[in-house]
């Protein structure tokens, strides 16, 4: 029996499970949070200095938790960008998360490369403020000094890979962290390092992008390293989703995620065409209102938390008595709606009750994410069962409707450090193939996860009829908004 590890460096903690690399099973555990000095509930800071990550790595691994280990594979958060100089040293603190001082930096970017369309072209997505090569931008904008000086860039799983590793001369990435810089395509498999000079002022050394099979390499104790990738990359690994399969996500706002064959340009910048951690692709639809909207119609109601506003939209009856939401509560992304604001439609005496209110938040956020599931279906994207993550995933009116909203069976997995299990059943990848055991074409068959399963049943009629209603007020309150 072999032994492997998976880290997940989130922005507020590192997670680690080793694993057995034939079945999967977790063995172990480790957690810990990143050593920030950030209140409870405040947001994580823009700038971190990448040693934290470190720090919390090793308080995590602590205790043996490593012990017999052959192989590590490392997740870590998306859009975190660690500019280095010449010498390998940290310019600036890394550039993390969704960092608003870009906003303007992102338009700039749109506008000197000729529009949304010449950006989907070029890489598969349009720079909004998180994205690194929008980050870049703002460097040279704001910090010239600092973006002179840049002579190399890493993301989060480069740079934590490269430091356990030991610094070598070579540093890698994986094509699934890649494709999310904004200056690598999907499509062609290639960096466009002109984007870097368009964003940065001058040229850089990028990581090499290595295969999803692929050692990063072995430290002196001889662990191998396998490629890493990015969370959203590796919790997609750690589910087990293939073809027809899609991941809704349930947070403050909601993506829905799906694997294709083939990377997707979308002019409307609605889908960002990420690669996968397998070979395959992974394009992503985003809505600016999920879990918020819930959070926003509790407190309207004087709920004291979402279990309460579940209980009571479940004492209405499907389409809400006639109350339609649509939830775009903070402007919208899917659609394309950033200054728009929320609307509640069919208003009348009878249907002015706190219960139609409460469905109505539901089937207003499920309808809000069955149109990013249409966005990925027109183009072509096979969608046969979704897989509905988040907190939120558990409320029993999320899973009383959602299967009938969506139209397919709906798997709502137990609770996991997905991320992390991702990581690890890429380091027994890694592991296997460099001994030959495995294929480098195929990835080790791991269980998959432990799950509750949701059929639309009878009920799909009438979910149908639900979508039907909701489609109507929003064209009317927005026509044409997924034509522009």
């Amino acid at each position: 029996m072999g032994i492997v590890a998976g880290l997940d460096s989130s922005p507020a903690f590192t997670r680690i499970v080793v694993c057995d690399t034939a079945t999967g099973a977790v063995l172990r555990q480790g957690y810990a949070p990143h050593p920030l000095d950030v209140p409870d509930g405040a947001p994580r800071p823009s700038d971190v200095d990448p040693q934290a990550w470190l720090l919390s790595l090793g308080e995590a691994a602590g205790g043996g938790l490593l012990e017999g280990v052959q192989a590590i594979g490392v997740s870590t958060q998306a859009n975190a960008v660690v500019p280095l100089d010449a010498q390998g040293n940290t310019v600036r603190p890394a550039m993390a998360g969704a960092d608003k001082r870009a906003q303007v930096a992102a338009a700039d970017l749109i506008d000197a490369l000729g529009g949304r369309e010449a950006w989907a072209q070029a890489v598969g997505c349009v720079p909004q403020a998180a994205r690194p090569v929008t980050k870049l931008r703002w460097l040279a904008k704001t910090e010239p000094e600092n973006a002179s000086r840049t002579a190399v860039l890493l993301q989060a799983h480069d740079w934590l890979v490269w430091q356990l590793l030991g610094r070598p001369v070579r540093r890698t990435t994986d094509r699934g962290g890649a494709s999310g810089t904004g200056y690598w395509s999907a499509a062609t498999g290639a960096y466009r390092p002109d984007l870097v000079e368009l964003a940065l002022g001058h040229q850089v050394a990028l990581p090499e992008v290595i295969g999803p099979a692929d050692a990063a390499g072995t430290t002196p104790e001889g662990l191998l390293i396998s490629a890493g990738t990015g969370e959203t990359m590796a919790a997609a690994f750690g589910l087990g989703i293939g073809l027809g399969d899609a991941v809704v996500s349930l947070g403050a706002s909601g993506s829905v995620m799906a694997v294709h064959t083939e990377a997707l340009a979308d002019q409307t910048g609605m889908i960002t065409s990420l690669a996968d951690a397998t070979g395959m692709h992974l394009p992503v639809v985003t809505t600016l209102n999920a879990v918020r909207a819930l959070r926003g119609t509790a407190e309207l109601l004087g709920l004291p938390d979402l279990e309460a506003l579940s209980e009571l939209a479940l004492r209405s009856t499907p389409g809400s008595h006639g109350l339609v939401l649509l939830p775009y509560l903070e402007g919208e992304r899917t659609p394309n709606l950033p200054h728009t604001a929320g609307t509640l439609a069919g208003l009348r005496r009878e249907s002015m009750k706190a219960v139609h209110l409460a469905r109505a938040s539901f089937e207003g956020m499920l309808c809000g994410l069955a149109d990013a599931l249409d966005v990925l279906r027109g183009r072509g994207v096979a969608v046969r069962r979704i897989f509905l993550l988040g907190q939120a995933a558990e409320l029993p009116a999320v899973q009383a409707m959602a299967p009938s909203l969506f139209g397919v069976q709906v798997v709502v997995p137990q609770p996991a450090d997905y991320a992390a299990i991702g990581a690890a059943r890429q380091a027994a990848w890694a592991l296997g193939a460099a001994r030959g055991t495995l294929d480098p074409r195929t990835p080790p068959a791991w269980h998959g996860a432990a799950a509750q399963v949701l059929e639309p049943g009878d009920d799909l009629a009438v979910g149908q009829a639900v979508r039907q209603q909701y489609v109507a007020v929003r064209e009317q309150t927005h026509p044409g908004a997924f034509r522009a």
